[in-house]
């Protein structure tokens, strides 16, 4: 009978209080989640075009790229950037166009890109595609 008691005894004994792990792990739960901050980057959205691509449509494109060293072209002539907005506005004005494709070259720095980008920027109704300019 004794070492019935004894076993007995020692099951009693092991019993461990979880209640208090528990409430830590709660409490460090609500910790994390209040003081996790909650950021939106900005940038800017890009629309996929929904137009058939078997349109039988007959549309000028404009084609602005970038080459390796920075230099800008507008259907094929070199350009400042800071007259690419008239050479843009001008040639909507002669060239009914919805759409323009800006092909940097890979090798081109990406703030040149932004630069171009932002000069692009005004004219909202054009559509901008953009691609990789490879010679």
């Amino acid at each position: 009978m004794r070492r019935r008691k004894k076993r007995a005894q020692q099951e009693e004994e092991a019993k461990v209080d979880v209640t208090s792990l528990l409430d830590i792990i709660f409490i460090m739960l609500i910790f994390f989640i209040v003081t996790t901050s909650f950021v939106k980057e900005s940038g800017f959205l890009v629309k996929k075009s929904t137009t058939d691509k078997a349109s039988n449509k007959k549309a000028t494109t404009i084609m602005v790229h970038i080459d390796q060293h920075g230099i800008v072209y507008f259907n094929n002539k070199a350009v400042d950037i800071t007259r690419l907005p008239a050479r843009i506005e001008y040639f909507i004005a002669n060239n009914p166009t919805e759409h323009i494709l800006l092909r940097p070259h890979k090798d081109t720095s990406y703030k040149q890109v932004v630069a171009v980008l932002d000069q692009i920027k005004p004219f909202t109704r054009l559509k901008i595609s953009i691609g990789l300019y490879q010679p």
